[in-house]
């Protein structure tokens, strides 16, 4: 078999069936960007280098585990300002909803995101991406949401697609306009959701700039009927949708997502059984974010149980963003995941691989370790892999490979 390249010496957690899909003593080969083997080293077939012959190049993995490349498939990566004095001011007694009505919040975010440049926004995104890298990711998804306006949505996107080229790293967009009411249209949102669904929408598509469409169904943001409005938009255009579902209250928003063939909805500690089951018939991702539940202090768990009951599968990411989970660390998202919601280990880590990969429609080529599958590997110093998710502030990463490189 020709191959680019081997990783040997190395155990292997191939996330298979969404387990460990534990491999002992594995060799990887590698071959134009996918794996073309993997199993373990005394059962490996010969190897000959695709270009000239030989035996191809090996890398020493030491005894490392190696994993698929994390998939951090929910962020608001890219955005101006910050919103510290939120954080005091939650101390100090306020919630959420009492910061946004005050004119904090998302509003307070976007007239900082209204003023920036691109080349302002790239460089800001940057370092956050940088931070995701560093502990492994390999792919990573970045909505829109803090423009509210048809430039500065389209703005973010394009400043999305830039990083992801600019880092060697696969970028998933989704917009997310329908994220709040901006100030201009105060008291006429069924106005601004035809704006998008016109407008906006229409141009993001056309110009290939969103993978996927989000809403916020909340008290504070979006009705049920308003979101489906968004959704059926969305299909004209054959792009796929998910939902901040349930955060806050129960508005019945992991039904409806599931009722639109959502990729995921996320949020969901308000999310009843029947939303559950309905998420399960529908094959919709729950997409857990542990950085907002801890950063908002919230006390309402999601349904863990009843999601593996309907076995309903489990993402997780960092949710990165000014407001509710200024967190750039997927590492602290998987602990937190089971410290706070007590996911297992295995269940952090393939909400982070192979799950999260379900999440963004991208499980047929990442989040697995298989034959034909892209070579996005993370490779890590632990014992075991359930160190990922328990050793707080650690840094374990010793290699990442994006499309085999």
């Amino acid at each position: 078999m020709k191959v680019d390249a081997v990783i040997e010496h190395c155990h292997a957690a191939t996330m298979a069936g969404g387990g460990l899909g534990e491999v002992r003593d594995a060799l990887v080969a590698l071959a134009e960007g996918r794996i073309a083997w993997v199993g373990p080293r005394a059962e490996a077939p010969r190897f000959e280098a695709a270009a000239g012959g030989g035996a191809p190049p090996a890398y020493d993995a030491r005894g490392g585990w190696l994993t698929p490349g994390l998939v951090d498939a929910h962020t608001h990566l890219v955005y101006a300002g910050d919103r510290a004095h939120e954080f005091e001011m939650r101390l100090e007694g306020a919630s959420y909803e009492d910061v946004a009505r005050a004119g904090g919040g998302i509003l307070s975010t976007v007239r900082a995101t209204r003023a920036a440049d691109e080349a302002t926004l790239v460089l800001a995104a940057s370092k956050r991406l940088e931070r995701l890298l560093a502990e492994g990711v390999t792919t990573v998804e970045i909505k829109s949401g803090y423009g509210l306006d048809a430039d500065t949505e389209l703005r973010m996107l394009r400043v999305a697609r830039t990083l992801g080229t600019a880092h060697g790293v696969r970028v998933a967009t989704t917009l997310l306009a329908a994220h709040a009411l901006p100030p201009e249209y105060a008291g006429r949102a069924d106005d601004y959701i035809e704006a998008i669904v016109s407008d906006w929408l229409p141009r993001a598509a056309r110009d290939g700039l969103a993978d996927a469409v989000d809403a916020f169904c909340e008290r504070i943001a979006f009705s049920p009927a308003q979101c489906t409005r968004v959704f059926d938009a969305a299909r004209a255009f054959g792009l796929p949708v998910k939902l901040h579902a349930d955060q806050l209250s129960d508005l019945g928003g992991a039904a409806l997502a599931a009722g639109h063939g959502a990729l995921s909805a996320d949020h969901l500690e308000w999310t009843d059984e029947a939303g559950v089951a309905a998420m399960a018939a529908a094959g919709t991702v729950a997409m857990l974010l542990p950085g907002a539940f801890y950063f908002l202090r919230e006390t309402r768990v999601p349904p863990v149980d009843a999601l593996r009951r309907h076995r309903v599968p489990i993402a997780i990411a960092t949710d990165c963003n000014p407001g509710s989970s200024p967190l750039v660390s997927p590492l602290l998202a998987m602990n937190m995941a089971c410290t706070l919601f007590r996911l297992t280990p295995t269940e952090a880590l393939a909400g982070l691989t192979v799950h999260a990969a379900r999440a963004l429609g991208l499980h047929h080529e990442l989040g697995t370790i298989a034959p034909g599958r892209r070579a996005d590997l993370a490779l890590w110093e632990v014992g075991r892999p359930a160190e990922l998710a328990c050793a707080m502030g650690a840094a374990p990463l010793v290699k990442r490979w994006q499309g085999g490189r």
